[in-house]
């Protein structure tokens, strides 16, 4: 059986930023076809559960800086994270994964600008973007149509 890689919080664990979960449900052909496997890069980079929420605030030529609201620069703990997610997936053989989407972790598309005004902007969350580079296709909660697509 494929195994997939998910973001914990859209199986029920309650390890987001403020605490919850956001649950989506998976169709019975996405579970009947894939074993989860479950990754919260942030908790497994260090962080608390609650944290403060966290943005991309730089990313140009290969850097990138990661700073929550309180100004705290937490990059090396979503770098531990996305690292750690990787070695999973590869360790699983995962060649997807389902992430969470507007994470500055998981988010495969838009991410949060660094502003915390809630302005959504093109890019890769930490993690997405390594899991990317490779060769491991993410998708969102909402993608899951395109995901069974893979099958």
């Amino acid at each position: 059986m494929k195994k997939l890689l998910v973001s914990s919080c859209l199986l029920g664990i309650p390890c987001r930023y403020d605490g919850r979960s956001k649950p989506v449900p998976l169709p019975k052909e996405l579970t009947d076809n894939f074993e989860l496997i479950p990754v919260c890069p942030e908790v497994m980079g260090g962080l608390p559960t609650p944290r403060p929420p966290a943005e991309i605030v730089l990313r140009s030529a290969g850097a990138i800086k990661v700073v929550n609201s309180e100004g705290v620069d937490v990059t090396g703990n979503y770098l531990a994270g996305a690292r750690k997610a990787l070695e999973i997936a590869k360790a699983n053989g995962c060649s997807c994964a389902l992430l969470k989407e507007k994470s500055p972790s998981c988010s495969g598309g838009q991410v949060y600008d660094g502003t915390f005004s809630r302005t959504l902007t093109d890019g890769d969350g930490v993690t997405a973007a390594l899991l990317k580079s490779n060769s491991i296709k993410v998708f969102g909660e909402s993608e899951i149509k395109k995901l069974l697509a893979e099958l």
